[in-house]
């Protein structure tokens, strides 16, 4: 079974995060969406409720998992059974980034990661983006799933 992984903090989880998500379930036979704590880092919505909208956006596709995990992506990779990483990349500068890492988990870990260019529609958006215009009042809802 050809399991992908797309991990990140998604907070919050794009509607850019749901592209990537959709065509990786073209290319696998499971995805795991899997939401990375960071206790370091201040939530912008909680992380039962970025995972809730997540679960419901998929509830009727059984190919999709959504979990949390503490510590490095790898290691949920290994315990999971997971040997490919899907990545999202918005531009040269995520691309460069992406491939460092790709690089390091392939040599290291035997770990290949799959980069999807984001969709032209979506490119714009990340979640930066998104906490910035909403703490600005600014309506998101558009952006965010």
């Amino acid at each position: 079974m050809k399991i992908g992984v797309f991990a990140g903090s998604f907070d919050p989880f794009t509607v850019g995060h749901k592209t990537i998500v959709d065509r990786s379930l073209e290319l696998f036979d499971k995805v795991v969406v899997a939401f990375g704590i960071n206790r370091a880092k201040k939530e912008y919505m909680p992380l039962n409720e970025r995972m809730e909208r997540v679960r419901k956006a998929y509830s009727d596709n059984p190919k999709v998992d959504v979990v949390s995990y503490e510590g490095l992506t790898v290691d949920l990779m290994k315990e999971i059974g997971a040997h490919y990483l899907i990545r999202g990349v918005r531009n040269s500068i995520d691309f460069e980034y992406e491939r460092n890492i790709a690089d390091i988990n392939r040599k290291l870990l035997g770990i290949e990661t799959v980069l999807l260019i984001s969709d032209g529609n979506v490119s714009h958006i990340s979640s930066s983006l998104v906490r910035e215009l909403a703490s600005f009042d600014k309506d998101v809802t558009d952006m965010i799933i």
